[in-house]
Order: structure tokens, then sequence, then C-alpha cells
């Protein structure tokens, strides 16, 4: 294998390599391969975690824009070479590989772009069964909580509209290099049996978005923009603040929306 140490982690791209093979497996391993024969590795960096998923019953494609990695990758897998995806993965089409087949996510993600990647995951949730890698802990925590935590917002109820959210376990920074500054956490998503909501989705964004925007409020003010009529305004849910309602009530609340708009 060539050295590692010749690629270079880029502050720029939020690179920290995952330098301990016993964190890599675990991480491969919280794969289910249940409803899909294709996995997507998002940043594999030196390929730590990638070499696991090779090892795997699984056809394993990698999607990186640090070119240094991707002449790494190239050089020490040679089996991985033509599923090497050189480009953004928040920017990139990734029906132009997948044609429409469902496939799994997993990475140690990038920290400064690991929330688009769960958004980008939700708009694709058709395609994407299931979802695993590692976060900033403090971004896993919010992702998997429940209503009444105060880390409770956006990503929590839209992750968990579609998707079962488990928290896995948490990753110390020195498995890390360079290490960072806090702590890691793994967690898996894995899509509900009925994930199509009884509730417009579209909306079911906005009023979850519009919700958390002002957090401190009650739902009667920050709903506002709806221009709700005052008979739906009066039912005692609008008194409440967004953290208090779990993923049902936000379900139900958007489709009272949906009924009230189309009246």
């Amino acid at each position: 294998m060539g050295n590692q140490h010749q690629v270079k982690a880029k502050k720029h791209l939020g690179q920290h390599f995952l330098i301990d093979e016993s964190i890599a497996k675990r991480i491969a391993d919280t794969l289910s391969l249940k409803n899909y024969k294709t996995v997507l590795e998002i940043g594999p960096g030196t390929g730590v975690l990638t070499k696991y998923l090779l090892k795997k019953d699984i056809t394993t494609h990698v999607i990186e824009i640090d070119t240094e990695s991707v002449e790494y990758l190239k050089n020490n897998y040679l089996n991985l070479a033509s599923r090497i995806i050189e480009k953004d993965f928040l920017k990139y089409d990734l029906n132009e590989v997948f044609k429409g087949e469902p496939f799994a996510i997993i990475g140690n993600f990038p920290y400064n772009i690991s929330t688009q990647i769960v958004f980008k995951t939700l708009e694709m949730r058709d395609q994407i069964p299931e979802f695993s890698g590692m976060f900033q802990k403090e971004v896993a925590e919010r992702i998997c909580s429940k209503e009444g935590s105060k880390v409770y917002g956006i990503l929590s109820v839209l992750a968990q509209a579609f998707y079962d959210a488990e928290y896995l376990f948490t990753v110390p920074p020195e498995v890390f290099n360079p290490p960072p500054k806090v702590e890691s956490g793994v967690l898996r998503l894995t899509r509900k049996e009925n994930y199509t909501l009884p509730c417009n989705d579209k909306l079911l964004f906005k009023v979850v978005k519009a919700a958390f925007q002002q957090r401190r409020k009650t739902l009667r003010n920050s709903l506002k923009i709806f221009n709700l009529s005052d008979n739906l305004r009066e039912d005692v849910i609008f008194g409440k603040r967004p953290e208090q309602l779990s993923v049902q009530q936000f379900i139900e609340l958007t489709q009272l929306i949906e009924n009230d708009i189309n009246e």
C-alpha cells in the first residue's frame, strides 16, 4: 500500500482522516445490507473505511472531491478505480451512476457539510433505504433526539418523519488525523416501512423550518406566514412551542394547515 501520509487533510474540506482500524470496521458493520445491492461512501479520504466495505457482499462506490485522495485510492484500490466518482456530493446528480436503483449511504462525513448531506438524502429518500455514518457528536445527537429535548430541531423532525434514527456510539478525537476539537458520533437511519406521509411533504418541510426558526415563540406566532384562519389558530396545538411537538404531531399539524389553506 502507498503511504497514507502523502495525503494531507484539507481544512477547507473539513477533512479529519480516521486512523483507527477497529472503528472503521465498526462503522462498515453498521450496514444491514438489506433492500439494496450498492453502497455509496462519501469522502473516503485514504480508504480506511472503504477497505472494510470492499470485503462485504455489496458493490461499493465512493464520491470524493479531493484530487490527492482520488489519486491515492486509484493507486491502492485498483478494483475500486472505476467506481470512484470525482464530484461534489451536494452538487452531483447521483442518478448518472445509480440510474434510479436503491443504494445506501455511509461515510465519515466532513463536518462542514454533514447536515446538507442529510438534507440531500431526505430528498432522495425513495432510493436510500439506509444511511449510516459519523458526524460531529452534537449533530448526531440532534438528528436522533426526541421532542422535549433542547437539541430537537428541524433535522430531528425531518429525518425522523421518514427514517428511524439510532445513535450508535461515540468516537473520541484521538482516532483521527488531525484530531478534531470535538467528539464524533455514529448514527444509523433506517427508512420506515411506510415512509409516504399523509400530508404534503414540501409543506411539512416549510412548517417545520418556520416553526424552529423562531423556536422560542408559540406556533401561533411563528406560523403567521401561512395566513391561517382564526378558527384554526384557536386550536390548542398553536399554543405550543415547536420542541413540544412529536414528529407525528408535526405531520398532523401540516395536515391541518393544508386543509385550512385549501378551504
